[in-house]
This record gives C-alpha cells, structure tokens and sequence, in this order.
C-alpha cells in the first residue's frame, strides 16, 4: 500500500510540473525550437502552437470545391503545353450558379476556381496578356469566368478562392515570353499602368522583380482588387517544365496578399499544406503542428509533407521551429482534374464520397473536392446527383445532435468551439447521459484549438452496457475535429476518455449522432467449381485509388437474401452467409439495411466452364482461355487489326443450349462485339452456322449480353464470329462467355 501511494504521489507531481511548464508559455502560430530545449519542453512548445484566424476560418469551412476548367476541357488533356490557340476553348454557355447551387446542396462552403492552370491560358479579362478568355469566341471575347463565378458565389452564400499556377507554360514557350526571360532584378510598380483599364483600387506596391514576378504579382492584384473578397489563394507546387532558372519572389506576393486580401489563407506555403496525395487518402493521425528546419514566417520554398508519421512526437524532436499548417485533402469527384466525357471517364460513388468527407473532415484536415464543369458549361448530371446525395447524407447525418438535452459539462456541450472544458485531473475522462436511450454510431470529438493547440494524442469511447463500462470506439489524435465511428450501440451513459496527451486537454464540444445505412448495390461472382459469391457492388473508379473500402468504413449493416427459383427475394427469402452453388439458373438478390430494401440484383449463370477447352483461335492463343475463365477481370484480346478473329469452344460435352452471354472486358472497351455469327459442329471440324447477333449501345452501356437463340441448339463445339466491333474499332476483347442451358 505504502508503494503504491509513493508511485501515485510522485505521478501527480510530475503531473503539476508538467503543468507549471506549460503554463509559462505563449500561445504562438510559430515557436522556435532552442538549443536547450529537452524533448519535454518540445512537447510542451507544440502544445501552445495554434492557428491564425485566417487558418482558423478556413478549418471551418470543412467541405469545399476545386473547379478545374480551361482549355484542358476542350482537349481532354490533363496539363496543357502552352502552344494551344486560345480558340481551343470553344464556350457557348456558362452555367455558374448551376454550379454554386450543386456545391451549396452538398454542403461546401467554398469554391476555388483554377482562374489560370499551367498552360497559362486565363478565365479573366486581365489587362496583361492575351492568352486567355479574351481572344476566344466566349461572348464575342468579352466574357470572364472568375467575374460571373464570383457574382454567383455572392448570390449562393459561398466563398471564393483564386487558384493562379506559378506554372507558365505560354509564358516558357512564347518567343517574347516572360518566364525565365533572363530578365533583370529591379523597382516595378504594382499594378503596370494600362492605358483604358484603370483600377478602381489605388493601392500601390514597390517591389524589386523580375518580368515574370512583375507578371505575376499584377495578375495577382487584378484577382484580388476586382473578383473579391478571395479567402483562399492556392499555389501548385506542380510545374511541368521550367526555363533560365526563373525564381519566384514569395516575399512580394504575399506581402500583396496580406494587404489585399487580409482574410484569405495562402495554400501551398505556410497557411495550408498539401495532405501528401491526390486520391483522397487520409493519415489515421493528422497533426497540424509541423516541425520546420527553417522558418515559416519567412520561408520562401515549402516542400511536399508526405510522411505519414508528420506531426508525430520523433518528427518535433528534429524541428527548429514548431509551425500550425493545416492540411487540405484533395481529390477530384471524376477520374482526371478536368472533364473529358460521361461515358469512360467515371464518377465517384456517393459512398465513396461521403467516406473521404468523414476521414478528412473528421481527420482534423479540409475535404477540397474537385467538380470539372463540361464543354457545355455545366456540372454533368452524374456529379450533380452525387454532390445532392452526399449533401443529403452529411444533413440527414450530423444535422441532429443526439447529446443536444443530455446532462453533462455544459462547456462540450454547447457546440461552441470558445468555451471548454480542461482535464486538468488525471483520470481525464468527461461523461455524459441521455435520458433515455439513445442508438449511436457516431461521436464527433473538437478541441479548442484557437486557445490550446492540439494536445490529445489517444482516446477512447466507452459505453455503459451490462452495468459496465465497454469500448467502443478508439483514435489517436483529435484536433479541430474527429469523427469516431462505429457499429450501432444503444445506451445512455457514455464516457469519452483521454488516454495521453501533450498537456491538459481542452475538450470543446462532444456531438453524437446517427448514420443510417443505405441498402448496396449488390454484385454477383462465380467460380470455375460454380459458387457464387454475393457483395455489395464495387464502384469502378480507376483513377489515383486511396486503398479503402467506403461501403465497409461506412458500416452499412446490412443484409443479404436471394433466391434461384425465379422468385422475388425478401427478408422471408434465403439469407446469404456463404458461396452458393450455382449452374444454369438465375440468381436474384436483394441487400436490406435498417428495414429497407434495395433494388433487386440479378444474372443469369450458364455452364461449368472448368471443363471446356480452347479448340482454334486466330490470334492471342497463349490468353484466349482467359474468355472463359470464370473471371470477369481477365480478358483475350486478338491482336490489332484482327476485328474478326473467330474463337472455338469444345464444351467437354453436348449441350442443349437457348441462350448465349457476352460480357465485354471493363479494362478494355475498343474490342466490344458489336454483331457476330454463331456457327456449331458435331465433330469440331465441319461447321454448321446458326444465326447472327447484334448488341446495341455497348459504347454507352459496356456490360454482359445475352442473346436468346431462335431455336435450342444442342452441341458439343461452337464457334463465336465477330462481325463488327463497337466504335469501328480494330481488335476483338471477350472478358467472358457462358451458355445458357435448358
């Protein structure tokens, strides 16, 4: 007893020194690290790191929009070369409050337009260059994007940022370009006179430039002075090619940013960080306390943080100052910044997208996502219905606070972020009640950052069930924010509580809410034995993938029944708990969650094809098996030039076949068959035809076909001709075949 009151003793007094430490320094957005510092003293400085009150601002705007529009749009590139006609950019309709209306219904709060991209082609009448909206067919050369966006912005309560590449490839590879020009260092004056196009603005700025930085920092003023207010200004760290060793004055565009937009945060420096990748992944643990070598204040270079152990305590111990910068995660809603079509380019899930809103809102980061309007001025109906679902989900979601009458600390309850509650004892835990029951499955945490940093780096959720405490729910860090989820619990005491931290906690706010799971989409899946495996149905979506599983982070819940008899399925129907053994009939199957039904699945499924052999085929011998391998992901693909290359099957014995199915690769769309022959033989060598095929709109909708024949056919050997292939192009693809059987 005596040993274990001397190791509690001596635990609070390391407690209140560790304490009176943190107590004896100044809240700061940068602190320099000392040669005497110790690691304790590391830490107790990180925790007195917070954010401006532009950074601050900008944390709380949680979900916002890139808009990526430019010549790109109309050639279907992703970076420019700087050499297009400006014509390219061949607009007849602008639709910018379509736009704003989508974004306002999915919950942003901000839009960023890129106003100039690295092909330097720009969205503005700007009065010093011509490579832009002023030399296209746009309203007769008069029309300006970043004007009408602004001004719908205004009318749908959202804010506006200006995305401007420091990039500059019309500038790099015009003959009287600007960039990297060799030009000499000297006093300009910003903005350049024009004559006709005076500013309304008279603020004047003397600045030791080059061409390019004069260049830049009067299209600067121009975005700042006539499209505002702009709160965000993002500079890409991305340059395609550079020339003459051209260097950027940071010191001058942001002292012109400070004094022109005092409100706006500046990404890509010392403001807001790049997350460290462009899919929409997030770090289990986001710190915003950043160790620099350098610093920030006056830093002009900020390189790319992709380490996923930034922030972490080891990472502090290396800096030489301790800096708060946010990060931004950012993706884009389609495969590729900007728009190219609505048929091969997809469009992310509603579930996908509403995951990486919780991961990065709830990771203590910005959700940036990017909508690339079409060549029709417009959001495509595919993004419009995704923006107005996740919209719908973040609402229905965390619109109502299941803790809004429970009893606990009145200061995290509030929902303010300026009131908080300090545990200063050494149990660090905060409990609150329900009056009665109430089912949860999710928790949003806030600590006060604007008045004590970011400290908690473990904590738990407990629950009381059983007449006992149970976890629930466990993180590391919280931040600005954290959002816990968690399968469903029914209680009315619950208990947050802070396993470690980097000083006193200084919880703010405690939020419970409710996710109510969607019935999936379902997929069906057999193998070569004929077992057929049921799941939720993966969305396709190609491009840069972040490795999760949105369906399964969201924790749907949910239920599958199926039947194969031909009947309907519901919740009386067979539940799905393994593969089900599957040859020549259909399969149909519905996903109930939360008492409501999905839509019905269902696929026909032919023959075994474990036993089926390749007898001929022209072209690809080594891969043709793979037409009928029992895996929708593999395909053969005849070589080019080679539209009509027939394949021959020996099904391993006489079959009485009604019906032929055709699923076209996913992987590879310009092989789809289009129209062919079916022919049969007897004894594989004299070949007997039946009738031709025909599937329509396989550009369009590239999924499995099935062809009824006129007549059953009963065989052994078959051979597939093609005809014709989808788009007139030159080479045939089979993902897989199957037959249908009587």
């Amino acid at each position: 007893m005596k040993k274990i009151f001397i190791s509690v003793l001596a635990g609070a007094v390391f407690y209140l020194n560790a304490q009176a430490q943190n107590n004896t320094i100044t809240l700061q957005n940068t602190i320099p690290v000392t040669a005497n510092d110790t690691e304790s003293s590391i830490i107790a400085k990180a925790a007195h790191v917070v954010p401006t009150a532009n950074q601050l601002a900008a944390l709380k705007n949680e979900f916002i929009a890139f808009i990526h529009f430019g010549p790109n749009t109309f050639t279907r590139m992703e970076w420019g070369n700087g050499k297009e006609d400006p014509k390219i950019f061949d607009l007849k309709e602008l639709h910018t409050d379509q736009w704003c209306q989508s974004m306002k219904s999915a919950g942003m709060k901000m839009v960023i337009l890129t106003a100039k991209h690295h092909d330097g082609f720009v969205l503005w009448q700007s009065r010093y260059t011509t490579h832009g909206i002023m030399s296209t067919g746009f309203q007769n050369g008069q029309g300006d994007i970043v004007k009408a966006l602004s001004a719908s912005c205004k009318k749908y309560g959202l804010k506006l940022g200006i995305y401007l590449s420091p990039a500059d490839l019309f500038q790099i590879e015009s003959a009287s370009g600007l960039y990297g020009n060799l030009s000499k260092v000297n006093k300009r004056t910003i903005p350049g006179k024009i004559a006709g196009r005076p500013f309304a603005n008279k603020t004047k700025f003397e600045f030791e430039v080059d061409d390019y930085n004069e260049y830049f920092l009067n299209q600067l003023f121009e975005l700042l002075t006539e499209y505002g207010p702009i709160d965000e200004v993002w500079f890409d760290g991305a340059h395609p090619k550079t020339k003459g060793g051209q260097k950027y004055n940071y010191a001058a565009w942001k002292k012109l940013i400070h004094t022109l937009a005092p409100k706006a945060v500046i990404f890509g420096k010392e403001d807001i960080r790049w997350c460290g990748n462009e899919a929409g992944g997030t770090r289990n643990t986001e710190w915003n306390i950043i160790p620099y070598t350098e610093n920030p204040k006056t830093a002009i270079n900020f390189p790319d943080l992709t380490e996923e152990s930034l922030g972490a305590r080891n990472e502090l111990y290396k800096g030489k100052y301790l800096h708060y910068q946010q990060a931004e995660t950012n993706t884009s809603i389609r495969e590729g910044w900007f728009y190219r079509d609505d048929e091969r380019q997809k469009v992310r899930s509603t579930d996908d997208v509403f995951d990486i809103y919780e991961r990065a809102v709830g990771g203590n980061s910005t959700f940036l996502l990017n909508i690339p309007p079409n060549r029709e001025g417009k959001f495509s109906p595919e993004d419009v219905k995704v923006l107005s679902e996740v919209g719908k989900r973040i609402n229905e979601t965390y619109g109502k606070n299941l803790f809004a009458t429970a009893k606990g600390p009145k200061q995290v309850l509030d929902k303010s972020l300026n009131t908080y509650l300090l545990l200063t004892k050494p149990e660090n835990s905060i409990e609150i009640t329900t009056g009665s029951p109430v089912t949860i499955n999710r928790i949003v945490l806030q600590e006060a950052i604007a008045s004590h940093s970011e400290r908690v780096e473990e904590h738990i959720l407990e629950a009381w069930i059983d007449n006992k405490w149970q976890k629930i729910a466990a993180a590391t860090n919280i931040g600005y924010k954290r959002i816990l989820r968690f399968p469903e619990v029914t209680a009315s005491r619950f208990r947050v509580k802070v396993l470690s931290s980097r000083a006193t906690p200084a919880i703010a706010t405690i939020e419970a809410h409710y996710y109510r799971s969607k019935p999936t989409q379902l997929q069906f899946d057999r193998d070569l034995n004929g077992l057929v495996t049921i799941s939720p149905k993966k969305h396709e979506f190609g491009w840069k993938p972040h490795g999760q599983d949105a369906t399964g982070n969201l924790g749907t819940g949910t239920e599958i029944y199926y039947t194969t008899d031909g009947t309907e399925p519901s919740s009386s129907s067979k539940k799905y708990t393994v593969p089900v053994l599957v040859v020549n009939a259909e399969v149909k199957a519905i996903a109930i969650a939360n008492h409501e039904k999905g839509s019905v699945a269902k696929e026909a499924f032919g023959l075994l094809q474990k036993n089926w052999k390749l007898l001929a085929v022209q072209t690809g011998s080594d891969q043709a098996a793979k037409a009928f391998d029992a895996n929708k992901e593999t395909y053969w693909q005849a070589e080019f030039n080679d539209q009509t290359a027939p394949m021959t099957i020996d099904l391993g014995a006489v079959h009485r076949l009604t019906a032929f199915i055709y699923t076209p690769p996913k992987a590879f769309l310009d092989g789809m068959i289009e129209k062919g022959m079916i022919e049969i033989s007897k004894d594989g060598k004299n070949w007997e035809p039946i009738e031709n095929f025909e599937f329509g709109n396989l550009i369009n909708d590239p999924t499995a076909r099935t062809h009824y024949f006129k007549n059953e056919i009963s065989t052994r050997y078959i051979k597939i001709k093609p005809i014709a292939i989808a788009g007139n192009k030159k080479s045939v693809a089979i993902a897989e075949l199957n037959f249908l059987e009587k």
